[in-house]
């Protein structure tokens, strides 16, 4: 059996589950067995909605600039920076002028994005 399906490209994330997170952040979703990755596109200065899920959750800034709100703290990031966000902890990120593209890893992967959809499932 092919590996080839089980290859992506985080510039051009062909086969992933489409979900519009909040206006202006949009993402592309790969699930596994035990991890998730997904890969958000937010617009210059949008934000999502400040939310908490029992997931484990790790980031990586790929390109643009962002806030990081998370467990009440507003922590800048640029382009390299990753961060760990535990499970039920409250987050969300605010993109900068040129907006933001960040790299989620999920484990284990959460139930509600294994489906397109909108918002950011659990509150």
């Amino acid at each position: 059996m092919s590996q080839a399906a089980e290859f992506h490209n985080l510039d051009t994330p062909v086969g992933g589950i489409p979900r519009e997170l909040a206006p202006g952040l949009t993402t592309q979703i790969f699930p596994g067995e035990g991890a998730m990755l997904s890969i958000v596109t937010i617009a210059p200065n949008a934000a999502g909605t400040l939310h908490a899920h029992p997931e484990e959750q790790w980031g990586v800034l790929l390109d643009g600039s962002a806030v990081r709100v998370q467990g009440g703290e507003e922590i800048p990031v640029k382009k390299g920076d990753f961060w760990r966000t535990p499970g039920g902890v409250p987050h969300t990120m605010r993109a900068g002028p040129e907006g933001a593209r960040v790299l989620d890893i999920f484990s284990p992967p959460r139930p509600e994005y294994r489906v397109a959809g909108k918002g950011f499932g659990t509150g």
